[in-house]
């Protein structure tokens, strides 16, 4: 059967749940966050959904919010089957939540109940998840607390960063929302299987606060908070007197230290400043810093830093 589709998302991880919405041709509208500033000049810019979906051809609707009754009126006359719902960042309230007649489907990028909220891929790195995933859902109420219709897991490893695993996620994610709408084309939508009750957590809306390391907690630690912290809002330190954003590093282990013969002073002490890596004192361990940005320059490597300070070398 043919469905009238409607599509909510706003940033660049919902682009490909978009694409497959908008290729049955049956893609009657797209709702994405209003115009906001950005950039040095702060001029309006339009969200990645809104320039796709104006050079797809299809309508684009910017509510400022989905609460008001004019707002509700103006989607039910688009007729809805169904809604989708990737990124969106409004919240859907009960009474639009029943307009469509299958009711709305949300991709969330993460295994729920873990990690609902505002930043589960992030939030998977930074707590040290072995695996993750991206779940079709059908929408509730409650935050991210509706039945789980499909689901695609992958492992998160050591090298992944929050920009390596949103690309992954929301290929998966696509990969997701075109079975299920093949499925529920075909007459026989996936089943809806309510979230347990145990393990759930909530991945809060990243603080730029946040990305200050503190060298008191563990190398292990601070590494994953590089990784899942990249590329935004980037992990910062100070160190030797100035403050640098740290794009990428890797933990060492105080077995490793001892191995190569370095020290443990206290933590945020350089230990050892090399070609291959600024390595400074943590907690617990210490953190080899590979890649680094200076105050108004540009991400580079840490043999091309020691150019610049010539005196943190130490070999």
């Amino acid at each position: 059967m043919a469905l009238r589709l409607v599509f909510a998302g706003t940033p660049e991880f919902a682009l490909p749940g978009l694409e497959i919405a908008a290729a049955g041709g049956e893609l009657v509208a797209v709702y994405t966050q209003p115009d906001r500033p950005a950039g040095r000049g702060r001029g309006l810019a339009e969200s990645p959904v809104k320039q796709r979906a104006k050079a797809l051809g299809i309508e684009v609707v910017q509510p400022l919010t989905l609460r008001d009754a004019q707002a509700q009126e103006a989607l039910r006359s688009l007729q809805p089957d169904l809604l989708i719902v990737v990124a969106y960042g409004l919240i859907l309230p009960q009474a639009v939540l029943d307009i469509p007649t299958h009711g709305c489907w949300n991709l969330h990028a993460s295994q729920l109940p873990r990690w609902r909220g505002a930043a589960p891929i992030q939030r998977a790195i930074e707590a040290g998840d072995s695996m993750t995933g991206v779940d079709l859902m059908r929408m509730e109420k409650g935050l991210d607390t509706g039945p789980v219709l499909l689901r695609r897991t992958t492992p998160i490893s050591d090298q992944d960063t929050g920009g390596s695993l949103h690309d992954r996620l929301a290929k998966l994610g696509a990969e997701l929302l075109a079975e299920g709408l093949t499925r529920l084309r075909a007459g026989d939508p996936p089943p809806a299987t309510p979230q347990p009750a145990e393990g759930v957590s909530y991945a809060h809306k990243l603080d730029k606060a946040e990305a200050r390391l503190d060298w008191t907690q563990p190398a292990l630690v601070l590494a994953r908070k590089v990784r899942a912290f990249h590329p935004w809002p980037v992990a910062e330190c100070e160190l030797a007197g100035e403050r640098l954003r740290v794009h990428a590093a890797q933990p060492l282990s105080e077995a490793e230290l001892q191995e190569r013969g370095l020290g443990r002073p206290a933590p945020g002490t350089l230990i050892a400043g090399r070609h291959e890596g600024l390595i400074v004192a943590c907690g617990e361990g210490a953190l080899r810093l590979l890649r680094v940005q200076r105050e108004g320059g540009r991400p580079q490597p840490v043999a091309e830093f020691l150019n610049a300070r010539p005196a943190l070398r130490t070999a």
